[in-house]
């Protein structure tokens, strides 16, 4: 797909209007593009639910594929806002600390926010339907290229330091990328699979004393993970080798 030229504004006290315009056709193009795929949303449509002619579609988008990009823009920017401020709080944790406990919080605190815009931040049922295609890869490549840059890479990249720290390994030693990637499935189930969730715990909604039973209890788990996984590293690290010998497998295979 080539690369969409840079989205035109308005000049002097068009500014307001100009933005207002442009913010509704963003969320007709989400609502579209969650409910009929890229390929089958036209932009006749987005104009006619944002409510505006087709000429300015192209105005302020060039053409389909810009407001795409557009859409994976805003709601990447939308999500950073949950996360930036508990990203930036453990960059400065893991350059100023090297106490587990400082650490192991900086893991809950984005843990928590994860938690927060799953449970709380305003989402239509459009909005999931556009994650849920973007995951499946069948839309526009751009899509996944931005939500992967603005959102995905620093939160990962982060989380993998701190666990690596904690731990006494690499961030992307695989095992790390395992552990964390499994700390945050605790509550991932419950976004990407509510229904099942819900049904194992007997519940037919998370209410507010469900959830911090929810909460504290992904965040006991949580803890105790990464702090024996801390003395795992630590041990490993004072054995003879230094822990210069790889990881085994333990085999409960019996021979003979």
């Amino acid at each position: 797909m080539n690369e969409t030229r840079r989205l035109r504004r308005p000049a002097e006290g068009g500014y307001a209007r100009g933005d207002e315009t442009r913010r509704r056709i963003i969320e007709a193009a989400i609502e579209l593009f969650g409910e009929k795929g890229f390929t089958a949303a036209s932009t006749r449509e987005i104009a006619a639910l944002a409510g505006v002619n087709a000429p300015a579609l192209q105005y302020y988008f060039e053409n389909k594929e810009g407001v795409f990009r557009a859409c994976a823009e805003s709601m990447a920017d939308d999500v950073w806002t949950t996360f930036a401020p508990v990203v930036e709080s453990a960059q400065a944790t893991l350059e100023t600390h090297d106490d587990v406990d400082a650490l192991v919080d900086a893991f809950i605190a984005i843990q928590d926010a994860l938690a927060e815009r799953m449970l709380h931040a305003p989402k239509t049922s459009s909005q999931k339907l556009f994650f849920m295609r973007e995951q499946s890869g069948h839309e526009p490549q751009i899509g996944s290229e931005i939500l992967e840059a603005r959102v995905r890479r620093p939160l990962n990249q982060v989380s993998a330091r701190l666990v690596a720290k904690i731990s006494g390994s690499a961030p992307d030693d695989p095992v790390t990328l395992i552990r964390m990637v499994s700390l945050y499935g605790q509550l991932m189930l419950f976004h990407i699979a509510p229904r099942s969730a819900l049904s194992i715990l007997g519940w037919s909604e998370i209410d507010a004393e469900k959830e911090v039973l929810l909460r504290s209890t992904v965040r006991e788990q949580t803890r105790a993970l990464l702090r024996m996984w801390h003395s795992e590293g630590a041990a490993l690290a004072a054995s003879p080798d230094g822990g210069a010998a790889p990881r085994r497998r333990t085999s409960t295979r019996r021979t003979g």
